[in-house]
This record gives C-alpha cells, sequence and structure tokens, in this order.
C-alpha cells in the first residue's frame, strides 16, 4: 500500500467519522435540551409537592400545640403553635407561586384559603379562652366541632393538591424516561459506529503505532495521577528504592523536614537524610544501623515520633516494600497535641473540682462557726486589748482558711461569678495607690493606659484580686527593688492566634498586662507556673495558688492567660478578658457607711449545720431583726407557714439534706409571696444558682464563711435598708457597735 492510498484512506476514515460525530452530536444535543426540559418540570412537580406536605403538616403541627397549650396550660406548648401558624401563611404564599401556570390547583388553593383562616382563628380563639377563662370556655369552643370540619375539609384539599400534583410528575418522569431511553440509545449506537470505525481504521493503517502511543500515554496518565496524589496529601511521602536512594516524594515531605531544595533529586540517599535531620532542632531520623537491626519482623511498620524546634509534633512512620525498599511517611500531630493537652488540663481541673467542691462545702461551715463566733465576742469584748488581739490572730488565720479554700475554688472554676462590664480605665488607677502602700517604697509602680479602652466582661472583684496576687508574686521576684508596670490595651486575637492555642476563641479582648524586672523564669518554671501548690518560694513563703487562682478566674469568664518571662529578664503575665459589648459599666460609689445597717425585719434562716445556723442568727439578732430558724427544706415550709405575712427575707444555705433543696425552697415561697426577699448563702454553690461559672440573673448569694460586717450589709443590700454615709476624706475605722 502506498503512503499516497494511506493517506486517502486515512482522509476517508477520517470524514466518515467526523460526519457520524456530528449527526450523533446534534441529535443528542437536542435531546439533551428536551431531557433537560422534562427533568425541570419534574423537579417542580417535586416543589410543588413538597410544599403541600409541608404545608399539611404545619396545619397539624399548629393543631398539636394548640391541644398540648390546652391540656396543659403551659407557654413551652405555644411554641410549635406559633412556629407552625408562622409557616402556614409563608406555604400558602410558595404554593400560589408554584402552582401559578395550574389553574386547577389555583381554584383548589383559593377554596383552601378560608379554610385555612377559619381554622387558624379557631385555634387562636380556643388558645386565648384556655389564657383567659381557663380550660372547660376553651373545650366548649373545641366542642363545637367547627375546627375539626375546617381541619378535615382542607385536608380534603390538600389531598386532592397532592393526587393532581402526584399524577403530573408521573407523566413528566415517564416523558423523561422516554427522552432519556432514545438519547442512551442514539449515544450507544453512535459510540458503536465510531468506535468500529475507528478500529478498522487503526488496524488497516496504524495498529502497530496506535498501540505504543496508547501505552505510553496510560504510562504518563498513571504518573500524573501519582503526582497529584501524593501532592494533595497533608502527609510528607517519600519512596526509597532498594538500595536506599530516594525514587519519589511530594512537596509536604520537604516542608516538615525542613529540607533544603537541592536535597530532593531522585537518587540522593537516605543516609543524606539522616545526616541533615541529626543537626540541632531538626527531627532526627532513623539510622540505616536501626534500621537494618532495629525491628524485629522487617516486613513490620515502625512508627516513632519527633518534636521540631518550633514546637511542632511530628509521627514518622516506615512502611517496608516487597522490593526492599521503604515509604517514610511523616504526618504533623500538632494540632492533636494541642487537643490532648486540652483533654488533659480538663481532666485534671475536673478530678481537682470534684476533690475541692467535696470539702469546701464542710470545711467553710466549719470556718463560718469559728469566724462568727469570733466576730460576735469581739463586739462583745471591745475594752480588752489583749482578748482583741487573740481573736484578730484567731480570725486571720480562720480567714486565710477560707482564702486558700476560695483559691482552689478558682483555680477549679467552681466559684461563682458575678460578671459585670468593667471600665478599667476608671477602676484600675484606683489601685495603683494600693499597689504602692502594699509592694513597698523600694518598687516603683507605673501605670500605662491607651485611649479609647473597651469595656470588659468579668466579676470586678476577682479581677482585682487577680491583679493584686500578680502584683505581690512580681515583688517577691524583685526582692532588691524594681519597677512594676501595669498595661491596659485592647486586643483583638484573630485565628491565627486561635490555631496556635487551643482554648482561645477569636475575638476582641481588654488586656490587663503586669510586668516586673525581676529575675525571671526558666521555660520549664513557665511551664507549670499556673499548677496549683507550685511554688518556687521558700517554705511557708507562698502556697503555689495565687497563679492558680489567676488561671482559673481567667478561664472562667471566657478570658485567656499569656506568660512570658526570661531568666534576668523579668516576667509579663497578660490577662484578656472578652470584650463587653452593649453593655453598661456601673457607677462607683461615692461614699461609704458609717456603722453597720440595723434592721427590724423578720429572717427566716433555714441551715442544716446547727452551729451555722446559731451563729447566723444570734449575728442578725444582735442587728436588730426578728429571726426565725428551720434546720431543712420541710420544716421551713412549716415555720414559712405559721409565718406567712410576717417573713421579710429567706437566708438560705444552698445544700439542705432532704427532699427540698435551697433553690426549690426559694421558688415554693416566692410563689406563695413573691414580696419575700431571698439571700443564698453557701460554702460551694451547686448547679441549681450558678450555671457555666455564673450567678443566675437576680440570685443573691453571700459566700460562707461570713463575717459579721459582711452579712450585715448583705442583708440589709437585699432588703433594701438604707445606710448612712459619709463623705470622702473623712475615713474613721470601723468598729462593731455594742448592745445596750
Amino acid at each position: 500500500m502506498t503512503r499516497y492510498l494511506v493517506a486517502r484512506a486515512n482522509l476517508l476514515v477520517f470524514g466518515v467519522l467526523v460526519v457520524i460525530l456530528a449527526l450523533v452530536g446534534v441529535l443528542t444535543w437536542e435531546r439533551l435540551n428536551a431531557s433537560r426540559v422534562a427533568r425541570e418540570w419534574s423537579q417542580h412537580s417535586y416543589r410543588v409537592l413538597g410544599t403541600t406536605k409541608d404545608l399539611a403538616i404545619a396545619l397539624r403541627d399548629a393543631e398539636r400545640g394548640q391541644r398540648g397549650y390546652l391540656l396543659t396550660g403551659r407557654d413551652e406548648y405555644l411554641g410549635p403553635y406559633n412556629a407552625a401558624r408562622d409557616r402556614i401563611g409563608l406555604l400558602q404564599g410558595e404554593l400560589q407561586k408554584l402552582t401559578a401556570d395550574n389553574v386547577a390547583q389555583q381554584e383548589r388553593l383559593r377554596a383552601l384559603a378560608p379554610l385555612l383562616q377559619h381554622k387558624l382563628e379557631e385555634l387562636a380563639q380556643t388558645v386565648q379562652a384556655r389564657r383567659d377563662s381557663g380550660l372547660e370556655t376553651a373545650l366548649r369552643i373545641v366542642n363545637t366541632d367547627t375546627g375539626r370540619n375546617d381541619m378535615r375539609e382542607a385536608e380534603n384539599v390538600l389531598s386532592a393538591m397532592l393526587g393532581d400534583e402526584q399524577r403530573l410528575l408521573d407523566v413528566r418522569l415517564a416523558q423523561n424516561d422516554a427522552r432519556a431511553a432514545w438519547v442512551r440509545w442514539l449515544v450507544i449506537g453512535g459510540s458503536a459506529l465510531a468506535v468500529l470505525t475507528l478500529l478498522w481504521a487503526a488496524r488497516l493503517l496504524n495498529e502497530a503505532w496506535s498501540r505504543s502511543f496508547r501505552t505510553e500515554a496510560e504510562q504518563r496518565d498513571l504518573a500524573l495521577r501519582l503526582r497529584t496524589t501524593l501532592d494533595s496529601l497533608s502527609q510528607g511521602v517519600a519512596v526509597f528504592g532498594p538500595d536506599r536512594k530516594l525514587a519519589s516524594w511530594n512537596a509536604c515531605f520537604q516542608v516538615l523536614l525542613d529540607l533544603p531544595k537541592a536535597m530532593l533529586r531522585p537518587s540522593t540517599t537516605y543516609a543524606a537524610f539522616v545526616e541533615h535531620s541529626a543537626e540541632p532542632g531538626r527531627p532526627a531520623l532513623e539510622t540505616e544501623d536501626q534500621i537494618r537491626h532495629g525491628s524485629r519482623n522487617p516486613r513490620e511498620a515502625v512508627t516513632y515520633e519527633r518534636v521540631r524546634a518550633d514546637g511542632h509534633h511530628l509521627e514518622i512512620r516506615r512502611t517496608p516494600m516487597p522490593d526492599g525498599g521503604f515509604v517514610l511517611t511523616i504526618s504533623d500531630m500538632t494540632k492533636r497535641a494541642q487537643a490532648e493537652g486540652v483533654l488533659r488540663e480538663a481532666q485534671k481541673m475536673q478530678a481537682i473540682g470534684q476533690l475541692t467542691g467535696g470539702i469546701a462545702h464542710d470545711f467553710n461551715n466549719l470556718l463560718q462557726v469559728i469566724l462568727g463566733n469570733l466576730e460576735f465576742v469581739r463586739a462583745k469584748l471591745e475594752g480588752d486589748a489583749k482578748l482583741q488581739q487573740r481573736i484578730e490572730r484567731a480570725s486571720w488565720a480562720a480567714q486565710r482558711g477560707a482564702t486558700l479554700t476560695g483559691q482552689l475554688l478558682a483555680f477549679a472554676r467552681k466559684q461563682p461569678l458575678a460578671p459585670a462590664a468593667i471600665d478599667l480605665a476608671a477602676t484600675m488607677p484606683d489601685l495603683v495607690p494600693l499597689l504602692r502602700r502594699t509592694l513597698g517604697e523600694h518598687i516603683a509602680v507605673r501605670y500605662v493606659e491607651t485611649a479609647g479602652l473597651w469595656p470588659a466582661m468579668a466579676d470586678p472583684a476577682q479581677l482585682e484580686s487577680a491583679v493584686l496576687n500578680l502584683a505581690l508574686n512580681a515583688r517577691d521576684a524583685m526582692p532588691g527593688g524594681g519597677r512594676l508596670t501595669i498595661e491596659l490595651g485592647n486586643k483583638v486575637l484573630d485565628e491565627e492566634y486561635a490555631r496556635h492555642h487551643a482554648e482561645v476563641v477569636p475575638g476582641d479582648y481588654a488586656m490587663v498586662a503586669v510586668s516586673d524586672t525581676g529575675h525571671g523564669m526558666t521555660p520549664e518554671v513557665v511551664a507549670r507556673v499556673f499548677e496549683p501548690f507550685f511554688t518556687t518560694k521558700p517554705d511557708g513563703k507562698g502556697t503555689g495558688l495565687g497563679l492558680a487562682m489567676v488561671f482559673g478566674f481567667v478561664k472562667q469568664s471566657g478570658g485567656h492567660v499569656k506568660i512570658y518571662s526570661e531568666p534576668g529578664e523579668g516576667t509579663t503575665v497578660k490577662l484578656y478578658l472578652p470584650r463587653a459589648v452593649g453593655a453598661a459599666t456601673p457607677s462607683q460609689r461615692t461614699g461609704s457607711p458609717v456603722e453597720l445597717p440595723r434592721g427590724t425585719g423578720t429572717v427566716l434562716v433555714v441551715e442544716d449545720e446547727a452551729a451555722v445556723r446559731e451563729i447566723a442568727c444570734a449575728i442578725l439578732a444582735d442587728l436588730g431583726y426578728r429571726v426565725l430558724e428551720a434546720a431543712d427544706g420541710e420544716e421551713a415550709l412549716r415555720v414559712f407557714g405559721q409565718n406567712t405575712t410576717a417573713i421579710d427575707l429567706l437566708l438560705t444555705d444552698v445544700v439542705l439534706p432532704g427532699k427540698v433543696r435551697g433553690r426549690e425552697l426559694s421558688e415554693r415561697v416566692r410563689a406563695v409571696r413573691p414580696e419575700v426577699k431571698v439571700l443564698f448563702m453557701s460554702g460551694y454553690t451547686e448547679n441549681s444558682i450558678v450555671h457555666h461559672g455564673r450567678l443566675d440573673d437576680g440570685v443573691e448569694l453571700i459566700g460562707k464563711p461570713f463575717k459579721r460586717e459582711q452579712l450585715a450589709r448583705k442583708v440589709a443590700e437585699v432588703l433594701g435598708v438604707p445606710a448612712e454615709t459619709r463623705e470622702p476624706g473623712k475615713v474613721v475605722e470601723l468598729r462593731p457597735r455594742r448592745d445596750a
């Protein structure tokens, strides 16, 4: 066969093939368009069916919610009713638009509209009747059967709409299937004809050449897929042959091992990678001796972990191949390591919280008895200086025990917080003079703030305590003197920062930074500095709970703590508190009470610990109140029943024995007399009044152990007893008043 004939044959085959493909393409395009139109109409029918069913369901939900409210009278049953009622109108409008092309469906919708309106009016009338006049009035409306008849007619109309639309859908699906079958057979026939033509031409003219070309193309395609697959992995992968030389790799292999690009070329020996990774700060790979002798089973995969100098955790896996080579897989496990660290921290917090909660209640009750009696005795022995000194020392020791318990609760995030919007620019300057007096003249206190400070959302008392704790730690780090700097600012912790700190939520924060010029800390000490009972101070100089309390308070407030320190360079602790958005900052008090407020109201004291109950009653009686007492919730209800109109305040422990707890007792008392004030007292709060670490709205709480002065002021505050105040600058020492 001459070259001329081959060329003519090629042209003939190519021309026939083009004609066939053009014919098949034109017919296929026309059929596909028709199929697409049919499919769109089918989807339209599905939407009509779905909307009609949703309307029927919404109507039933509205009736179900109405029945639930009629039977129970509870407002939560009105939620489904209101939601379904609102959806009915929307669904009617949607059906009007969807069936605009269907006259029969439009007629049904016009017939359905008054039925739905009558049904909704009937539901609304019964709900309003139940709310205004009770169940019997509502049932009289229901028993007229008007709503049931409207419901039955509406369901009949909806069923007719569903049936009509289902018939339309069946017709459209059948048309679509017919067109699809026609297109399918057309494509199959045209493809078969084209394939036969190509096979005949290839066999006649270019059989050998075509075979080799196809083989080469397949190999190129396979290599491209393999390369794309490897590069798409988030793991680093490298393949080494039996001679320990690099055969293939992906981009992540270079990134995770921080390899120079010059090393990544075929035939680079594994020993070169081992030598490079042996440099300081790099993740060391197995040596060749370890590969040869490190595993008893040479076919078994070997996995080990390494940490890079920048803190990234890598998991390296070596998998043997049948030809004697191996695959090296490197995974970045940093996020998993961070998540495990957060989990360990959470488990530690839970364990400490359980331990602290178990002892806090009973221990604070004991301290309350001690402090209460000491305060009571001190008021009676005001003229004896020696006994006053003894009482002061005992009170200090008891208060110190209460502080330690509070610090443990703070670290375990079990303390009840009362967060409020804090104007840091207004509150922090008032703390600076106190710090200067507390730290001493050898430490200079510097205060820095920026304009436009955001308000912070936190417990003001706990924030002040945290800053004071940090300042005292800074003082101990500067025994020879130095400078303490308190800095305020606005900070935005973005997504990038949150990726490196798993516990941080991105957002706006108000920052309080406390810096010193002390001796600083090593990285090992910084890693443990927030652990409870960990301290670098000499024995007897610290409990190791100060920074733990700061850490727990900030975390419980939804914030973040970051510490920076280097030996000899000082320490900076930054507290990031959530920004208060849309909350008003409380006004500052302008005066101080001259003496303890007294009252004449009646207080019901409920406390299961007899000693605590006795001292609380004694303090209140000494302040002029009439006191009733009870040992548990059941007895308190009996006492309240006998003195219902006389009781002005319920002072109850949160944790009470028996079936009636403190929160339930307060609710039952206020259900009878809503004007009765309630003040909870507890050394460890349950979830009944504290949720997510914060007091419930409107809840008043005094923590045990409390002083006589604290109880007097808190009771007066809750009852609204006015207290005399003095002008600023006329400060006198307060002492309890003697009884006549």
